[in-house]
């Protein structure tokens, strides 16, 4: 499925025209042409290769998934490739949505693997800002970025309010609460890994884009260009900072871990220790020899007298040490 739509002098005069009446706007220098596909076809692709003048390499990473963001750039276009990102609301895993761009003078291709990028979203924010569509491709590409960046900020937000749950959830006793921290804490260590090859590469791609000798952002745009740039940055520092906190959870765990593991073994030994005392003296006076008290009554009232003090005296001994 196609969607198309004309803007002519800075205004929107025609939307959801046929495909093949694009080669009679493309010529007219007044005119700004955007062009959607959404998982096309080689035939597809093959036809606005031929239309624009797109180089094969282009065409080929637009075919194939799982590109890397980028922008490259060729003698009459420029190729960008990026990823939207979004979050599920109960398990907080990242979908990635891939979309590739080819960038002329008078045109924007978009071209989306999946339905699964919100196309609509852009439109809208196109609509949202009409004073600016009198600066072309230019427009059109920041409104693009500008959902496609928004998308990435909100993703780490929602990771940082996860990590900071997670974080309440650290000195917790119970069984299924450190279990959860365990698998948690992995899960969001996978998904700030994934979400670091989606957001870090995009500062490179924005600050490209700024360059003077693409011709792609006019004097006007630059200050809004920036303003992406500037989320760019702060969604990059953002995930760095929550990758070391996830990290530091992790560590943490183990420590917590450990240490309750020491406390239970201290508690275990101490008790041993108390155990021991009658084990030792019952022990003694079952000898088959004769000793002080033996066949008399003083000796067994001796001995229960020796198991409970001693004992007593090692319980009140390890509790001021707080061992027990």
């Amino acid at each position: 499925m196609a969607r198309t739509r004309l803007y002519r002098s800075g205004n929107l005069v025609l939307e959801d025209f046929p495909v093949e009446d694009i080669s009679d706007y493309v010529s007219d220098p007044s005119a700004v042409v955007w062009l959607d596909l959404c998982a096309p076809g080689p035939a597809e692709l093959a036809m606005i290769s031929e239309e624009f003048g797109l180089h094969a390499l282009a065409v080929e990473d637009a075919r194939n998934e799982h590109q890397r963001p980028k922008l490259d750039r060729y003698r009459t276009h420029s190729f960008l490739s990026a990823y939207a990102i979004t979050t599920d609301a109960e398990t907080g895993a990242l979908r990635t949505s891939e979309v590739s761009v080819f960038i002329t003078d008078t045109a924007l291709i978009t071209v989306r693997k999946e339905a699964g990028f919100d196309i609509d979203q852009v439109v809208a924010r196109w609509d949202d800002t009409p004073d600016l569509v009198k600066h072309g491709v230019g427009f059109l590409v920041h409104g693009l970025l500008d959902f496609i960046v928004d998308g990435h900020f909100a993703a780490v937000q929602d990771l940082d309010d996860r990590i900071e749950e997670l974080e309440d959830m650290l000195f917790e006793e119970g069984s299924r609460e450190i279990e959860s921290v365990q698998r948690r804490s992995f899960e969001l260590r996978k998904n700030l890994v994934r979400l670091r090859r989606v957001v870090l590469p995009m500062r490179e791609v924005v600050n490209s884009l700024l360059r003077r000798d693409l011709h792609i952002v006019n004097e006007p745009l630059m200050p809004y260009y920036q303003d992406i740039y500037d989320h760019v940055l702060r969604a990059t520092e953002w995930t760095e900072s929550l990758r070391d906190m996830v990290t530091s959870i992790m560590e943490t765990n183990l420590t917590v871990q450990g240490n309750r593991m020491n406390l239970i073994m201290k508690k275990v030994t101490s008790w041993a220790s108390i155990i021991a005392v009658p084990t030792a003296i019952t022990g003694f006076y079952g000898q088959n020899v004769p000793y002080p008290g033996f066949g008399k009554e003083w000796g067994f009232l001796a001995s229960t007298g020796a198991t409970i003090v001693l004992s007593a005296i090692l319980y009140v001994s390890f509790r001021r040490k707080d061992w027990i």
